[in-house]
This record gives structure tokens, sequence and C-alpha cells, in this order.
């Protein structure tokens, strides 16, 4: 049985992508399965009674050793800003290649705290920084200072102690360029680096509360519980900042979402599931409930979603134990036919994600590829002609041609760099000033304007000709040959219309991430927590790979 892989046009509208959970793709996940064999150390650890000072952490395999340096410093209430403008931070951290020599860490010292206008080497790796959530820090350290353990349900609310504010990577201020360390087998997979750095800095939030807790009262304080450290991740408040990743990423892009649709394809392609494979897939479904009724929110748009979501799991559920024969031919193909035609789409990809969770074999192979060589497809082939081009946009993006920008809905908001925040915004056209400042991530309405100006040019001319005298489409030019040969690399949507819903466009890179749970604070921005539930750095090497549905 040969299954077709779903439609662009389907799966890259921006309310399928903005449905997508995390899988057993997603990058926290895949980092996890590829250093579970990696030795895990504490190097040094020197701070002060009040938690400030250098911590430093290693993962080692053989001759490789990359290490997480830490610096706490002492931050005064004022100064305390998530924003991307802000210079101060409770703690910094860079992932170093190696291991640092004492020179390394006094010079770092002296450049991480300053983020983007400190300076890195080669020898640096990625770049973060975060702040406490103050109030749940303190209150942890005042419980286990008088030997308690801290109020379970105040830690669920949040679910951190720390909230990262960015992290940087791929040569950023001085960091190492990518192509130094893209061939080292155990970071093929994306942002593993990244990953490792907030990872290793959650394990970093746990020791600073014991210690503080501890210098506090040294003869009655107790370790902040192992299970209760499992619960908690590492926040992070994610805005637009994010949204134009996926655009300017195309490639990138793609080789996500095709992981993801050749896993399903192959998925639904088997013949007879077994027994084993049935109950891994049931049992991890049945979990879930947990997870996603665990939610915390105050949006009305995510409170909506998940009540369709529970709605739909526990109809689904109740459907697979009464009426689903696993045993039938094709049983997952059949089930997941069941789904696009009684479920919605928060639903549909909710299960798609959890078919992957029985094969470790089809989904292993698939994630060396969701990296991008991207340089290498920006080429524009000027020896093309037109109607090759005119084409390639007709069969390419055939529900993009359908929307008229002429009328002011579909052409309603424009998304520029804000010079006070330093981070994308989004601006309606018709009541804000600024929109002469617009940033080229209208794709769909570029590539209307150029299929409707291909109409009025001659068949025959070469793309080179045509370029001559129509250099301001150049950019989408590229995309429409980059879609050619890669189908999932372009939203299937106008990104500044009316109706648009920019957390979609976050939900999607966070879920590749893997993010458990989302709190969107508005349509613009949302709340995330990384590795809430992940096995602790001394439980990696043997680990239950299905914690996130515990």
């Amino acid at each position: 049985m040969n299954v077709e892989l779903r439609d662009p046009n389907v799966v890259m509208k921006l309310s399928r992508l903005g449905s997508f959970h995390q899988s057993k793709l997603s990058f926290l996940r895949s980092f996890l399965n590829e250093f579970k064999d990696w030795d895990y150390k504490r190097d040094l650890f020197e701070l002060n009674e009040k938690g400030y000072g250098t911590a430093v952490y290693s993962f080692k395999k053989k001759n490789r050793v990359y290490s997480l340096i830490c610096f706490a410093n002492e931050l005064d209430e004022s100064e305390r800003s998530d924003r991307v403008i802000a210079t101060k931070w409770d703690a910094a951290f860079t992932l170093h290649d190696g291991v640092p020599t004492k020179q390394d860490i006094e010079r770092l010292r002296n450049e991480v705290p300053k983020q983007e206008f400190g300076r890195l080497s080669f020898k640096e790796l990625t770049l973060s920084r975060a702040n406490k959530s103050v109030r749940v820090f303190n209150h942890v350290v005042e419980n286990l200072s008088e030997g308690k353990q801290p109020d379970k349900n105040l830690l669920n609310s949040v679910g951190y102690l720390y909230r990262t504010t960015a992290v940087y990577g791929s040569g950023k201020f001085g960091l190492a360029d990518r192509f130094r360390i893209k061939d080292r087998e155990e970071i093929y997979g994306p942002f593993r680096l990244e990953m490792m750095l907030v990872y290793l800095v959650r394990q970093f939030t746990f020791d600073q509360v014991n210690h503080v807790a501890k210098t506090k009262n040294p003869k009655k304080a107790v370790k902040l519980d192992e299970n209760i450290c499992k619960s908690l991740g590492i926040g992070n408040s994610t805005g637009l900042g994010m949204a134009p990743f996926i655009v300017n990423h195309p490639t990138l892009l793609n080789n996500w979402i095709s992981a993801r649709e050749i896993a399903l394809k192959k998925i639904r392609e088997i013949k007879k599931v077994s027994k084993k494979d049935q109950n891994i897939f049931l049992e991890c479904l049945k979990k879930s409930i947990k997870n996603i009724t665990s939610w915390n929110t105050e949006s009305e748009y995510q409170i909506n979603k998940i009540k369709s979501l529970l709605e739909d799991l526990n109809r689904l559920i109740l459907f697979l134990d009464q009426n689903f024969d696993f045993d039938q031919d094709y049983a997952f193909n059949e089930l997941y036919s069941h789904l696009e035609k009684k479920y919605c789409e928060e639903c549909i990809e909710y299960v798609v994600s959890m078919m992957m969770e029985p094969y470790d074999d089809i989904v292993s192979s698939l994630i060396k590829g969701m990296s991008s060589e991207e340089e290498n497809y920006f080429n524009i082939p000027t020896d093309r002609t037109v109607e090759e081009l005119r084409k390639i946009i007709e069969n390419k993006y055939p529900d993009i041609l359908d929307i008229d920008f002429s009328k002011d809905e579909n052409n309603l908001n424009f998304w520029f760099i804000s010079k006070n925040k330093e981070e994308p915004r989004l601006a309606n056209r018709f009541d804000e000033m600024g929109a002469e400042l617009e940033q080229p991530l209208a794709i769909a309405r570029d590539i209307k304007r150029l299929y409707e100006v291909l109409l009025e040019t001659n068949n025959n001319w070469t793309i080179a000709k045509f370029l001559s005298t129509n250099n301001e489409l150049r950019h989408v030019i590229r995309r429409a040959f980059i879609v050619e040969k890669f189908p999932y690399s372009e939203i299937q949507d106008n990104t500044i219309g009316k109706t648009i819903i920019p957390i979609d466009m976050l939900r999607l890179k966070l879920s590749f991430f893997g993010a458990l749970k989302f709190d969107p604070r508005s349509d613009k921005w949302l709340r995330i927590c990384m590795f809430q539930g992940a096995p602790l750095p001394e439980q990696l090497k043997n680990y239950d790979e299905y914690w996130v549905y515990n």
C-alpha cells in the first residue's frame, strides 16, 4: 500500500500549523535520546551564601566534551527585565567547546554577562541569559531552609525557577560559526546545542536553590525533592520575534515538516500493527489527557482550543476502545482517515504526534535530515523561463492566487522591527504609521504580485532578463524556485491579513522545539516551559522515553 504525503496546501495553512504538538521528532526529545549515554558531571560550583558566583557542568563522551559555564550575579529588582533590550540578568550562560581553563573562565566572566555587548570566541557555541521567578525561587528557599518541601500547587502553576530571555548560536557575537561543528554526528539534529544549554541551565537552577537554602540554615535545610525537580522546567516568553524565523528559513522549515509528514506516511503504510505498538500508542494517548488538563492559561482562545481538544480526544478514546479494530490491515491509515472526517485540526495533529511514539526506527532515521545547508538553495536559476516560473506558482500556490489583495482586509497588517524593543512587531497598515519600514514577510502578497507581472511578460524571457526590470521581486522568485523542490517550505496563508493569529506561527516552531504546554498571553505572545517533566541528568542513562505523558 502506498500512501500519498499530505498536500502542502492543507498542512501549511496557519490554523493547521498552529495545531502542531511535540513529538519524538522534537529537538528537546531527540537531544535527550542522543546524549543519554554521555557522562554528566558538575565540574565547578563556586557560589557564595546568596547564590552568586560560577558553576560549570559538562557532558563527555570519548574525547568530546561540552561544558556549560554559569555566571550568577546579584541583580536589583529595578534592573530585572525579560525584554531583549535588557542589559542585566540574574544569570548568564555559555556552552563551551571542551574543558574550559581558568583563563577561559576569567575571560568569559568579563564577557558572558554582557551578552550582546560582550564578545565570545570560536570556543563558545551558544549564549543565553535567564531571570528568576523571584516569588517561586524565594518560596522554595524559605521552605527548604526550614526543612520542608515547597507548595506543589504554586510550583505547578508557574512551572519553573528561572526563565530564559534569549538563546543564541551560529556565529552571533563571536560564537563559533556552524561550519566548524556541523559535521559532528551527535549534533546533526537542529538546535541540539541550544537544547543542551537549556537542559543544563535547568539543573543549575536546582543546585542554586539547594545551595542558598543550605547556607541559610545549614542544620535544618533539605534538598528539593527529586520528583519536584522533574516537574519543573525552564520558562520562556516567546513573542513575534520568532515568527520571521520560519519565513526566513524555507528549506529548514521544509525539512522539519517533511520529516513529520514522511513519518506519518510510513506509519500509515504499516500493514500489521503489533500488539506492543498498539499498547504504546493507546497508553500514551490516554496518559496525555493528564498533561492537557494541567495546562494553566487565562487565554480564552487557548481555553477553547483545549476544550475542543479534550472533547475530541475523549470521544476518540471511546471510539478506539469500543469500535476500532487495531488488528485490521493498515490500522493507522484507517484511524487517520477517520480523524480527518470527524475531528478538529488540533486533535488530528495531536494524534499524528502520538502515532510516532512506538516507532523509534522510523523517527530516528528522519531526525538527521531535519537540518539544512540553506545557502546551497538560494541561487536563482536565471536560465529558466518566465513560463516555467508561472507554472510553478500556479502549481505550488493555488490558494494564494485566489486572495484579493486589493481588499483592505487582506492587506491590513505590516511587519516591522520596533526601534524601542528591537523586536519584530505587527501593526495595522491603515491606523498606524511606518508601513514604509515593512519587513519582507508578506510572501503571499508578493507571490501574487509576481504572478500578475508574469502574466504580462513574454513567456520565453529568461529569469535573468525578467530580473533586469523586476529586481524588487527577486526575493519571491527565489522562494518560488525553492518551493518547487521543497514543497513544505512555504506557509500557504496570508501573513498580513485581518484574520491572522500570529501565535500560530510561534506554536509551530515551539512544537518542534518540544514545548509541552502553551499559554498565550495575547494573539502575539505566549509562555512555555521547556523540559518540564524531563529526567534529571543523573537519570539519563536509564530514563523513560515516554516521560512527556507521565
